[in-house]
């Protein structure tokens, strides 16, 4: 794998990366809901797509890589939002340390 940096003009996608808000449930578990944080651009690229069979089910994962301009404090409770898609945070990390650019790694999330 190469870590040669996207351009800034290749970044053409907007997302809104979605802080998570827990709440108890009164049963000692958590409701998850998100709450619209900042506005980033990026680029997104398809790396897979499998199907399998889960409870006599098809189930169907796309998993992409989203390379952003670099931000602190980005992890995997987190999630971007593109229009109606919507991106489940996997892995977040700056390839070669020069806090350029933030590369996420994240599976479509179906609703």
């Amino acid at each position: 794998m190469t870590n040669k940096s996207i351009p800034i003009g290749a970044r053409s996608r907007r997302f809104v990366l979605e802080l998570p808000l827990e709440r108890p449930d009164g049963f000692g578990g958590v409701f998850r809901s998100y709450a619209a944080g900042p506005q980033v651009w990026g680029a997104i690229e398809m790396l897979s797509g499998t199907e399998r069979v889960r409870a006599d089910r098809p189930e169907q994962s796309l998993t992409h890589r989203i390379t952003l301009r670099y931000r602190d404090g980005v992890t995997g409770a987190m999630r971007l939002t593109s229009g109606l898609r919507r991106f489940a945070i996997r892995a977040a990390s700056d390839p070669d340390g020069s806090k350029r650019d933030l590369v996420c790694l994240v599976e479509e999330v179906r609703a």
